[in-house]
Protein backbone atom coordinates (compact mmCIF):
# COMPACT_ATOMS: atom_id res chain seq x y z
CA UNK A 1 0.00 0.00 0.00
CA UNK A 2 1.42 3.43 -0.86
CA UNK A 3 2.39 5.43 1.66
CA UNK A 4 0.39 8.34 1.17
CA UNK A 5 -3.05 5.43 1.26
CA UNK A 6 -4.12 4.35 5.01
CA UNK A 7 -6.38 1.21 5.59
CA UNK A 8 -9.89 1.75 4.82
CA UNK A 9 -8.92 4.83 2.30
CA UNK A 10 -9.73 5.63 -1.12
CA UNK A 11 -6.26 4.96 -3.37
CA UNK A 12 -4.96 8.40 -5.01
CA UNK A 13 -5.40 9.34 -8.14
CA UNK A 14 -2.94 10.36 -10.31
CA UNK A 15 -2.75 12.07 -13.69
CA UNK A 16 -5.84 11.32 -15.97
CA UNK A 17 -7.74 9.45 -13.37
CA UNK A 18 -5.29 6.72 -12.63
CA UNK A 19 -5.47 4.76 -9.43
CA UNK A 20 -2.56 4.60 -7.29
CA UNK A 21 -2.53 1.11 -6.36
CA UNK A 22 0.66 -0.59 -4.67
CA UNK A 23 2.32 -3.60 -6.80
CA UNK A 24 0.57 -6.85 -6.15
CA UNK A 25 -0.98 -10.53 -7.18
CA UNK A 26 -4.39 -11.71 -6.86
CA UNK A 27 -8.31 -10.34 -8.18
CA UNK A 28 -8.32 -8.46 -4.96
CA UNK A 29 -5.89 -5.70 -6.14
CA UNK A 30 -7.42 -5.50 -9.39
CA UNK A 31 -10.84 -4.46 -8.58
CA UNK A 32 -9.67 -2.30 -5.94
CA UNK A 33 -8.06 -0.53 -8.78
CA UNK A 34 -11.13 -0.58 -10.62
CA UNK A 35 -13.25 0.38 -8.09
CA UNK A 36 -11.20 3.74 -7.70
CA UNK A 37 -11.22 4.90 -11.37
CA UNK A 38 -13.40 7.82 -11.83
CA UNK A 39 -16.71 7.87 -14.38
CA UNK A 40 -17.00 5.98 -17.29
CA UNK A 41 -13.38 5.13 -17.27
CA UNK A 42 -14.78 2.57 -14.69
CA UNK A 43 -17.67 0.78 -16.36
CA UNK A 44 -15.08 -0.11 -19.45
CA UNK A 45 -12.25 -1.40 -17.07
CA UNK A 46 -14.72 -3.33 -15.50
CA UNK A 47 -15.89 -4.42 -18.43
CA UNK A 48 -12.30 -5.22 -20.20
CA UNK A 49 -12.09 -7.55 -17.05
CA UNK A 50 -14.91 -9.10 -17.74
CA UNK A 51 -14.18 -10.40 -20.87
CA UNK A 52 -10.11 -11.07 -19.95
CA UNK A 53 -11.45 -13.33 -17.33
CA UNK A 54 -14.66 -15.11 -19.32
CA UNK A 55 -12.23 -15.15 -22.53
CA UNK A 56 -8.69 -16.61 -20.33
CA UNK A 57 -10.39 -18.87 -17.29
CA UNK A 58 -6.96 -19.37 -15.90
CA UNK A 59 -5.75 -15.78 -16.27
CA UNK A 60 -3.49 -14.48 -13.83
CA UNK A 61 -4.13 -11.09 -12.43
CA UNK A 62 -1.76 -8.56 -10.57
CA UNK A 63 -1.36 -4.98 -10.13
CA UNK A 64 2.24 -3.35 -12.05
CA UNK A 65 2.85 0.63 -12.56
CA UNK A 66 -0.52 1.35 -11.47
CA UNK A 67 -2.15 -1.09 -13.66
CA UNK A 68 -3.81 -4.14 -13.80
CA UNK A 69 -2.10 -7.08 -15.37
CA UNK A 70 -3.15 -10.35 -17.17
CA UNK A 71 -0.74 -13.39 -17.67
CA UNK A 72 -0.73 -16.66 -17.65
CA UNK A 73 1.65 -18.27 -14.47
CA UNK A 74 4.96 -19.36 -16.17
CA UNK A 75 4.25 -18.00 -19.29
CA UNK A 76 3.97 -13.96 -18.55
CA UNK A 77 1.77 -11.16 -19.19
CA UNK A 78 -0.51 -10.75 -22.16
CA UNK A 79 -1.85 -7.68 -21.83
CA UNK A 80 -2.36 -4.77 -19.53
CA UNK A 81 -4.70 -1.67 -19.26
CA UNK A 82 -3.86 2.21 -17.83
CA UNK A 83 -6.53 4.92 -17.62
CA UNK A 84 -6.03 8.25 -18.61
CA UNK A 85 -8.40 11.11 -18.73
CA UNK A 86 -10.28 10.65 -22.36
CA UNK A 87 -9.26 7.09 -22.71
CA UNK A 88 -8.79 3.60 -21.42
CA UNK A 89 -5.55 2.14 -23.35
CA UNK A 90 -5.12 -1.28 -23.88
CA UNK A 91 -1.61 -2.61 -24.28
CA UNK A 92 -1.11 -6.11 -25.67
CA UNK A 93 2.31 -6.98 -24.51
CA UNK A 94 2.70 -9.08 -27.78
CA UNK A 95 0.97 -7.28 -30.91
CA UNK A 96 2.76 -8.02 -33.09
CA UNK A 97 2.01 -11.91 -33.24
CA UNK A 98 -1.55 -10.76 -33.25
CA UNK A 99 -4.43 -11.46 -36.50
CA UNK A 100 -5.17 -8.74 -37.08
CA UNK A 101 -2.64 -6.98 -35.72
CA UNK A 102 -4.13 -4.51 -33.27
CA UNK A 103 -4.29 -0.82 -35.47
CA UNK A 104 -3.30 1.45 -32.42
CA UNK A 105 0.16 2.50 -31.11
CA UNK A 106 2.99 0.54 -31.21
CA UNK A 107 6.46 -0.05 -29.58
CA UNK A 108 8.74 -3.20 -30.21
CA UNK A 109 6.16 -6.43 -29.88
CA UNK A 110 3.57 -4.18 -28.22
CA UNK A 111 0.52 -2.66 -30.13
CA UNK A 112 -2.48 -1.16 -28.03
CA UNK A 113 -5.83 0.18 -28.48
CA UNK A 114 -7.48 3.24 -27.12
CA UNK A 115 -11.06 2.52 -25.94
CA UNK A 116 -12.99 5.94 -25.55
CA UNK A 117 -16.32 5.83 -23.72
CA UNK A 118 -19.21 3.39 -25.80
CA UNK A 119 -16.18 2.25 -28.17
CA UNK A 120 -15.17 -1.27 -26.66
CA UNK A 121 -15.28 -3.86 -29.59
CA UNK A 122 -16.24 -7.40 -27.71
CA UNK A 123 -15.90 -9.53 -30.37
CA UNK A 124 -12.53 -8.39 -31.36
CA UNK A 125 -11.51 -7.67 -28.51
CA UNK A 126 -12.11 -11.37 -27.14
CA UNK A 127 -9.88 -12.88 -30.32
CA UNK A 128 -7.24 -10.59 -29.52
CA UNK A 129 -7.25 -11.86 -26.00
CA UNK A 130 -7.16 -15.61 -26.88
CA UNK A 131 -4.83 -15.37 -29.19
CA UNK A 132 -2.61 -12.95 -27.09
CA UNK A 133 -3.16 -15.78 -24.09
CA UNK A 134 -1.47 -18.98 -26.46
CA UNK A 135 1.73 -17.15 -26.89
CA UNK A 136 4.52 -16.45 -24.42
CA UNK A 137 3.96 -12.86 -22.86
CA UNK A 138 6.15 -10.38 -21.33
CA UNK A 139 8.11 -10.90 -18.08
CA UNK A 140 7.18 -12.83 -15.37
CA UNK A 141 3.47 -13.30 -14.29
Amino acid sequence: MPASQTPGSKPKLLAGGNPQIAKADGDAPVQEYICAIPGWRRDVAHKLDELISHAVPSVHKGVRWNSPMYGIEGQGWFVGFHVFANYVKVTFFKGTSLRPIPPGGAAKEARWIDIRECDLDDEQLVRWLKQAAAIPGWGKS
